[in-house]
């Protein structure tokens, strides 16, 4: 197997795009991303999308991005795995290259949500439950996250305000994304007085969905130098899935998959968490960003929300995450997110994250699907 690192890196701004069309946000990004890469072909695409056909009445994303991007006759396809569609498109462009079937892949994620109404869209965010046993009964994403963090409130006698710092934290590092949807700051005071949307999910414990794509340009590490004067390389790439269904999992509170795939990604990498200097988590909700530091070895079970009070994960924190304002504050574009995420990471170890700049050299990346039934973990090296 190769070595793959990240040359060129895109992204449009995220927020709700009345005026484009999911394909215009898509080939902007991969235009971004070839341009900054500087490379003169692509051999692939992988394109990152959950709802192109529920919300847009478009199927056959790949092609249609491959012609529209000006990569006609490129191999590419569309990579589905619900919120973590573009961590897999990323993990696919990195098996492409690394196997050594292509040199040149770009991985893009895209969403358009604002083509629907508000209802339909988070009617159709449930499609990466369980349908039969889940949606059917009437399940929702934000439900689902509720169950969870009353469950967690309860086993380990926690308050809710105990969340706030996820969703502080998120909103401290918006204010200086530029792309982000929301660039003001939170207070946990505003956190205490959100409504609630799924009891005891307030409006500040959820991402919002929205419009945006990101692209990342991979190539063999051996060749990067010649496209990009600081390359980023992947370290480790590996996912893992659970039940589908929460109820069937061994422990609802404890994301198995996360762990899977963040432990594959330690092994390949030989590193450990302790090693991690920054890490951007899928922070849908408040209680996915807990569960998850958990799972990955960030935190002991049911202290998550501890450290996060005392500063563990603040921007100069002993492990920064949501550097650029995460899922919460940059937005959650679906099956862009995993890779905005790495773009993210891209931007802090090229020394391009501007004010929220931090002193890092190794990072990590984790997308969920659903409810974590699928986790994906990319770890980066500057």
């Amino acid at each position: 197997m190769r070595e793959v690192s990240i040359i060129g890196i895109g992204q449009t701004d995220v927020g709700e795009h009345w005026e484009r069309s999911l394909r215009d946000l898509a080939v902007d990004a991969m235009i971004a991303a070839i341009k900054d890469s500087h490379a003169e072909r692509v051999d692939a695409l992988y394109v990152g999308n959950m709802l192109s056909g529920e919300l847009t009445a478009q199927e056959h994303l790949g092609t249609l991005l491959a012609d529209w991007g000006g990569l006609g006759g490129t191999e590419a396809y569309k990579v589905e795995a619900a919120d973590a569609s573009g961590a897999a498109a990323v993990r696919l462009g990195y098996l492409a290259v690394a196997s050594g079937v292509h040199d040149f892949v770009i991985a893009c994620g895209v969403e358009k949500t604002t083509d629907a109404d508000a209802e339909t869209s988070n009617a159709s965010w449930t499609y990466g439950t369980d349908a039969e046993y889940e949606g059917n009964q009437g399940v929702t994403v934000p439900s689902m996250a509720g169950l969870l963090m009353r469950r967690y409130m309860h086993e380990f006698e926690v308050t809710h305000d105990r969340f706030a710092p996820f969703s502080v934290i998120a909103h401290a590092n918006g204010v200086n994304n530029p792309h982000a949807m929301y660039r003001s700051p939170i207070s946990a005071e505003s956190y205490a007085r959100a409504g609630m949307i799924a009891d005891p999910i307030s409006m500040f414990d959820g991402a919002p969905l929205c419009d945006g794509a990101a692209a990342v340009l991979l190539c063999p590490a051996e060749l990067a130098r010649r496209f990009c004067a600081r390359p980023v390389r992947i370290r480790a790439s590996a996912a893992a899935t659970d039940r589908l269904a929460v109820h069937s999992r061994n422990d609802p509170l404890f994301l198995q998959a996360a762990q899977l795939s963040a432990q594959r990604a330690y092994l390949q990498a030989g590193v450990a968490p302790s090693d991690v200097e920054l890490f951007e988590l899928h922070d849908a909700f408040s209680i996915l960003a807990a569960l998850s530091l958990e799972a990955c070895g960030f935190a002991e079970r049911g202290k998550a929300t501890a450290l996060a009070g005392e500063g563990a994960f603040d921007l100069h924190g002993r492990t920064p995450i949501c550097t650029m304002g995460g899922l919460k504050a940059r937005g959650h574009p679906i099956g862009a997110s995993g890779v905005y995420q790495v773009v993210e990471v891209t931007q802090q170890l090229r020394g391009e994250a501007g004010a929220n700049q931090i002193e890092a050299h190794l990072g990590m990346t984790q997308s969920l699907g659903g409810t974590g039934a699928t986790a994906i973990t990319h770890i980066l090296e500057g």
